[in-house]
């Protein structure tokens, strides 16, 4: 995931999560708000629910960017996006992750096109 991809001022992820919608399965919970930029970026967030080990939570996160730079093309340019990763997620193989995540994507595009 390059740098302009990532979404880091706690302001930006307070914006997008009070303005914002969301989409959600068992495994994750994502927040989307539209934006100026012709670019899309993306926020994670592992809390520590999941588990107490850093160890854990970075290969969680690890495993989520790949999933985002192996499927670039299902994403809305214009749009910020922030995924919660809920408790499911740690006992899940890589395939269920991606699974549950592009279902969520997909989602998320028949809601916009709804709406246009």
């Amino acid at each position: 995931m390059k740098k302009i991809n990532i979404i880091k001022e706690s302001s930006d992820f307070s914006k997008i999560l009070n303005l914002g919608k969301r989409v959600r399965n068992n495994l994750y919970i994502i927040y989307y708000n539209d934006k100026e930029e012709k670019y899309h970026r993306f926020g994670l967030s592992v809390g520590k629910k999941i588990s107490n080990k850093a160890v854990i939570r970075n290969k969680l996160k690890r495993r989520l960017k790949n999933i985002i730079d192996n499927n670039d093309l299902c994403y809305q340019k214009d749009k910020d996006y922030i995924i919660i990763m809920k408790e499911s997620c740690k006992n899940s193989t890589y395939k269920e992750l991606e699974d549950g995540f592009l279902n969520l994507m997909i989602k998320l595009k028949e809601n916009n096109n709804e709406k246009k």
